[in-house]
């Protein structure tokens, strides 16, 4: 009576134990070296930020130092074409070519409000002269503040095929 019964467990609960404390040690491991990848990327998006930003500042200085110069002189600058276009679908399926369609889908233009920004090249543009006399698109020349400005009224973007919620982070991501 002086000795305690010792309460037995059985040796797969006492396997069981282990193991999900091995587990549990391995998910806290990796959730630290997530979060220290997180930390890192975060840095590295706020310097890519303000490395963009310091290029975009010098070449607007740069643009209106030269239309300075050029009014000085008595003439006129002109400013260098857009090398960015944006096109947004702004038209159904419906009664639509199945050429147009074709080279839609290879735009990857398939649904409405889907938004694409191509650099401007001879076969861009020739493949755009062929789909406009249908409307099915809307064209313009793209800036950095009305790309950024652009996609963030619509709310959603679809890059790389992708549907993504726009917000400062994606943006950053997306260096935009």
């Amino acid at each position: 009576m002086g000795e305690e019964a010792k309460a037995v467990v059985p040796e797969s609960l006492l396997k069981k134990n282990k193991r999900n404390e091995e587990w549990e040690l391995a998910k806290k491991q990796e959730l630290e070296v997530a979060k220290k990848k997180k930390v890192e990327n975060r840095k590295l998006i706020y310097s890519r930020a303000k490395q963009y930003a310091k290029e975009y500042g010098a070449q607007e200085k740069e643009l209106i130092q030269l239309k300075r110069e050029a009014r000085l002189k008595g003439g006129f600058y002109v400013d260098p074409e857009a090398k960015l276009l944006f096109i947004i679908r702004i038209r159904g399926i419906n009664a639509m070519h199945p050429r147009t369609r074709k080279i839609l889908q290879l735009l990857r233009l398939r649904q409405v409000t889907c938004l694409i920004f191509p650099k401007l090249k001879f076969c861009v543009m020739r493949i755009n002269s062929s789909i406009f006399p249908e409307c099915v698109l809307c064209m313009n020349f793209a800036q950095i503040e009305g790309k950024c400005g652009f996609v963030e009224t619509l709310g959603i973007m679809i890059f790389n095929g992708v549907f993504l919620k726009v917000n400062k982070a994606t943006m950053n991501m997306l260096h935009l």
